[in-house]
């Protein structure tokens, strides 16, 4: 490999043996520091990973429909999907948010939304992740409250909240308030959990959106470890101890074409990550050293040329995302290029899962892969590059401050233009697209998009609006701003405000009014 950890296109030797092979101490045994095999000792052969298909679109009964459709199909978790207005903390009949109401994700503007999005589950015995950021807090005790109206108490829901708001700035953009009160709001979140949902993943640190945007994969693994101890760093200085925190910490990475390297880069994530728990923060706790993860398909790898032939790249992705020891994994759709995906999609992406799990026979051993010169070789080189990154993020003053410089940004939009200069150049072939080009594109069934949902969605607002107690609403308001303002847990007011019908942009403008906007 090249020295330079911002090369995206790292040399391949023709072979490896033994020079490139595992120092026994720095692989150890699946269950045990430094976890680079996995962080259970059975792995698989005790329980597959969670098959946690990502869904989410127009109304909250539709979504409540898909989750329903997708359970019923074998997914063993929820993941929901929300739309840009309800992710910007705006509500749905808000003026900027027309025309984007439901369009890439469901639309919770309030608790009777999330009432109707929950109707009918089982939040006692099902797990629920929730790829929101900015506005997570809110979306977490809407959640939070709606199990309790269904007698399921707080300290029996299980799931997680993205809430990993420096990615926005970098990766992804739905961010809403500046950097600082962000990450204040963040730790608030950490103790909320502590406190109230124990047994809830407060943080998903999303290296995810960064490969998205186009990062290399050892830059996914740096910029993601780095704004995960900018997590533990903010929530120690708000007080909170690192084995207060770090067990609920949980991370989200993508898993992209290159096989080989993909199980290379989970096994030296871990690695990484343990090895900083304890030694930069001291902690011994097993827990707090294994870095859980959740796993999604590249979704910037599908393409809209000759779809099928995404089922292929899918596969690939979700097997690289097994071999390298994932604890949930939502595979793509293969028409997610065109729109979003339709039900036979979305239960073939399912099956693919299924079949690895059931049918291929990689789940008989623990990571089958190690001690393989060429992998060995690959996690040794992923995590020494993602320290010269981390090393330089250190010197720039830290994650926080290396995303409001710029730095990180400009990384990541390096590498990206790389990546497509190698396509356009024919040095990184994309099959249907700069080779193997079919003339005659087949059509493929696109998602129907209900152009009349938006309204009754806003219809449906109204009369949740009209509903309220105006008084207990305006103190509940009052009391937020009083606690945004001073020092005191943002996360109770929020509850409390949601709790006698504050809707996600009403709290969102309070806030919006105190902090700023960024």
């Amino acid at each position: 490999m090249n020295d330079d950890p911002r090369d995206s296109a790292p040399s391949v030797e023709v072979t490896y043996g033994p020079e490139a092979g595992p120092v026994p101490e720095r692989l150890g045994q699946p269950g045990e520091f430094p976890f680079t095999r996995g962080i259970h000792p059975q792995m698989y052969r005790e329980r597959l990973w969670t098959m946690r298909q990502y869904a989410g679109f127009g109304s909250a009964d539709s979504t409540n429909e898909r989750f329903r459709f997708l359970l019923g199909a074998g997914q063993t978790g929820l993941s929901c999907a929300f739309d840009l207005p309800t992710q910007m903390g705006l509500d749905s009949d808000h003026p900027r948010a027309l025309g984007e109401v439901g369009r890439v994700g469901v639309a919770i503007s309030s608790l009777d939304d999330m009432r109707r999005l929950l109707r009918g589950l089982p939040l006692d015995s099902v797990s629920t992740s929730m790829t929101i950021n900015a506005t997570a807090a809110s979306l977490l005790v809407l959640y939070q409250l709606v199990a309790e109206e269904q007698g399921v108490r707080g300290d029996q829901i299980r799931g997680t909240i993205q809430n990993d708001i420096l990615k926005e700035y970098v990766a992804r953009g739905t961010y809403v308030y500046p950097p600082r009160p962000s990450m204040r709001l963040v730790v608030d979140t950490f103790a909320y959990c502590a406190a109230e949902v124990p047994q809830w993943n407060s943080i998903s640190v999303s290296g995810y959106h960064i490969r998205e945007a186009g990062s290399t994969a050892v830059q996914e693994v740096a910029f993601t470890v780095a704004n995960a101890m900018a997590y533990l760093d903010a929530a120690r200085l708000a007080g909170l101890e690192v084995d207060d925190v770090a067990p609920r910490l949980s991370f989200f990475f993508n898993s992209h074409d290159d096989l080989f390297e993909e199980v290379a880069k989970f096994r030296a994530a871990r690695r990484l990550w343990a090895t900083i728990v304890k030694e930069r923060y001291g902690s011994d706790n097993p827990k707090s050293q294994m870095m859980r993860f959740h796993t999604q398909t590249a979704g910037s790898t599908l393409t809209a040329q000759q779809p099928l032939t995404n089922v292929a790249r899918v596969t690939l992705q979700a097997l690289g995302a097994v071999l390298g020891g994932t604890q949930s994994l939502h595979t793509n759709g293969y028409d997610e290029a065109l729109g979003l995906p339709t039900e036979s999609a979305a239960k073939l992406a399912l099956r693919t899962q299924q079949v690895i799990g059931y049918e291929s026979g990689v789940t008989a051993t623990v990571d089958p892969l190690a001690g393989s010169y060429y992998v060995e070789h690959l996690t040794d080189e992923v995590e020494r590059r993602a320290r010269e990154y981390l090393a330089e993020i250190d010197a720039r003053g830290g994650a926080v401050a290396a995303v409001e410089s710029g730095y990180v940004a400009g990384e990541i939009e390096r590498a990206a233009y790389e990546a497509a200069l190698a396509v356009e150049r024919g040095e990184r072939v994309v099959v249907g697209v700069n080779k193997f080009v079919d003339e005659h594109e087949t059509t493929t069934e696109v998602f129907p998009h209900d152009p009349d949902e938006e309204r009754r969605q806003c219809s449906r607002l109204a009369e949740f609006r009209a509903s309220r107690d105006e008084v207990a609403l305006r103190h509940a308001l009052s009391e937020l701003e009083g606690a945004a303002k001073g020092s005191a847990n943002v996360v109770y007011a929020l509850r409390d405000a949601h709790r006698v019908g504050a809707t996600v942009g009403e709290v969102s403008d309070v806030l919006r009014g105190v902090w700023g906007e960024y």
